[in-house]
């Protein structure tokens, strides 16, 4: 650094351009006809990967992918006090597990890199040498006490601090006097002149006029690092960069990087400020917030496409806000200029709606048995009942706004068929599940993104497994029956649950334990709710016993309908919950047909038996 200012030091002369000129300060900042779309994340990784972080990354990522470019993750690691460990391989994890991974990073590799700020010291060095040359930066020897006094006496008068620009004016003599005491100081960009102005994307035209209120900012420390104002620029130029989306807060600083564009004469990108991503208060997302960082989403079991579709609908940039969109459709459909300049309300007590699927249940119609839809009641707006498929705090599903799907083809047992004929795990086989363009084009608000899992046959045996795993670490040593984890089992209560939960993680709760380990229930208790509890047993067994006995869930609750009205005295909801605390143990939970369903005919018997003989 002593050397170079050495060689450097001849008397001052105005800031000028390097290059050519670049015209008129007020010109539209397109890129070159024809040219390449490269855009760029560039996170600190001084903290993991967040919301609003992921927020930025998915706009540049469909983006680029909109227009056939390229989406470049640069790590700009020049704070290094700060940096957190691990945080570098974080980031680039939390976008591959998001599905929207980098074409160009540090793992990656790419023909701009390196993509770490660390790494490109020489880049920021050779753009600070043509900027002392040019006179348009010069060393600062101010010590770090001088600038903290500055900024309380600012403070103290109730003024903005800024730096006072004291070694602007030094001379040839002084600074040579000052470098043999101090051989590294900082540099320092001279604002002088008018700030261009810029047509942002989003906010249109913008001029600020950073020379009047601000001092001359340092863009290279003494340490040999540069700021984010000159690495920001240097890397974009280098690595092609055509669009620059980023969040708002930079906005102020544009003009400040077009000083440095123009200082340097480089043709500058294209320029879009994201508005904020707040919480739902109206408070800025904070990394003091850890619910707010991937690793958590991923952990408790959200789906990667239920955080790109919540982060996308509370925003703009769309023709519509909707939920459901697949990445695909993002891409598609996003446009830069419906961006807003409105801060997004993010609600993340709405994701597990955003995680859910549809509800399905078997069905046999016409002697074929398939998965449906259940459509009892709810698709009118009706509130179905516990027992007739409906659980409590389950939202009916509605058409939104559909005029068309209001009343939709229903099957006599006022089901939506969905899926082609799947094989059962206690007896028949059945052909492959696949769900047909018609139930594709429903497009039911929320509730889909585990559904199109589900119904993706590969994506089905990868949930069946990840499934498998929970149930043995949850359980473990408590499974009576390891038959349990048999994979037709699993697959089974999926998709039979798969309306009913948001995360495959809720399959293993204390209010699913049913499905894997047999209760520790005795005659006593179920006494206290029928003292017909032999009848009622008997019944159910002569009811799974039956001959060509073809189990629905209709079909269940018609017979339990049927069995409870032949006992006097007796009502209906006694007998389900009877039912309910023999099969869960619980007094609450899914109803008692789609338990039995769940658990099969054999598990059933063997559970009543157990009680009986207690």
């Amino acid at each position: 650094m002593a050397v170079l200012l050495k060689r450097l030091l001849h008397p001052r002369r105005p800031p000028a351009a390097l290059g050519r000129p670049l015209g008129r300060r007020e010109a539209s900042l397109d890129t070159h006809a024809g040219a390449a779309v490269r855009v760029r994340f560039a996170p600190s990784p001084t903290g993991f990967l967040h919301l609003g972080g992921l927020r930025t990354a998915l706009y540049n990522y469909i983006f680029a992918k909109k227009h056939r470019g390229s989406f470049i993750l640069r790590l700009e690691d020049t704070d290094q006090t700060r940096l957190v460990p691990g945080a570098a391989e974080n980031i680039e994890d939390m976008l591959e597990w998001a599905g929207i991974p980098p074409d160009e990073s540090p793992r990656r590799g790419g023909p701009a890199g390196p993509y770490l700020q660390s790494q490109r010291l020489a880049l920021y060095a050779q753009a600070t040498e043509a900027l002392l040359k040019s006179g348009a930066a010069y060393p600062c020897f101010c010590s770090p006490q001088r600038l903290e006094l500055l900024k309380r006496e600012a403070l103290r008068n109730r003024q903005t601090p800024r730096y006072d620009n004291r070694c602007r004016s030094l001379s040839e003599a002084q600074v040579a006097q000052k470098l043999a005491k101090d051989p590294k100081p900082a540099i320092r960009f001279h604002l002088e002149g008018e700030a261009p102005a810029f047509q942002d994307l989003v906010y249109g035209w913008n001029r600020h006029e950073v020379a009047s209120v601000e001092g001359d900012p340092v863009i290279l420390k003494s340490d040999g690092f540069p700021t984010y104002h000159l690495a920001c620029v240097v890397d974009d130029h280098h690595m092609g960069i055509s669009h620059v989306l980023r969040g708002s807060e930079w906005l102020v600083s544009t003009s400040k990087h077009l000083l440095l564009y123009q200082a340097l004469g480089w043709q500058p990108p294209r320029f879009a400020h994201l508005p904020l991503l707040l919480n739902r208060d109206g408070s800025k997302l904070s990394k003091r917030q850890g619910d707010i960082f991937l690793e958590h989403f991923a952990a408790a079991g959200f789906l990667p496409d239920a955080l790109l579709d919540i982060i996308t609908s509370c925003g703009s940039g769309f023709a519509e806000n909707q939920m459901g969109r697949t990445l695909p459709e993002l891409i598609t459909q996003f446009d830069l200029t419906r961006v807003t300049c409105h801060s997004a309300l993010l609600d993340l007590e709405k994701l597990p709606e955003f995680n859910r699927a549809p509800r399905f249940e078997l069905c046999e119609e016409a002697g074929t048995p398939r998965f449906c839809f259940v459509n009892s009641g709810a698709c009118r707006g009706q509130a179905g009942s516990s027992e007739e498929g409906g659980g409590p705090g389950e939202r009916p599903w509605r058409a939104e706004g559909r005029a068309d799907l209001r009343h939709p083809p229903l099957c006599s047992s006022r089901k939506v068929s969905f899926f082609k004929p799947h094989p059962l795990p206690w007896g028949r086989r059945w052909s492959g599940l696949e769900m047909p363009a018609a139930g594709r084009s429903l497009g039911f608000p929320g509730r889909l993104h585990l559904r199109r899992l589900v119904s993706d046959e590969t994506q089905r045996r990868q949930l069946v497994g990840k499934l498998q795993a929970l149930v043995e670490e949850a359980f473990g040593s408590q499974l009576q029956d390891r038959h349990v984890l048999d994979a037709a089992y699993v697959e089974r209560i999926i998709l039979l649950r798969q309306g009913h939960i948001c995360r495959l993680q809720d399959l293993v709760s204390p209010a699913h334990s049913y499905l894997w380990t047999r209760p520790a229930v005795g005659r006593a208790q179920l006494g206290a709710v029928s003292e017909k509890v032999d009848v009622i047993a008997k019944r159910v067994l002569g009811l799974l016993e039956g001959p060509g006995m073809s189990l629905t869930q209709d079909m269940l609750n018609g017979e339990l309908k049927k069995l409870s009205e032949g006992l006097e005295g007796t009502k209906h909801s006694n007998v389900m919950k009877l039912l309910r605390v023999a099969l869960s143990g619980q007094l609450q939970g899914p109803p008692v047909a789609e338990m039995m369903l769940s658990l099969g005919p054999k598990e059933v018997r063997e559970r009543i038996q157990k009680v009986l003989s207690s």
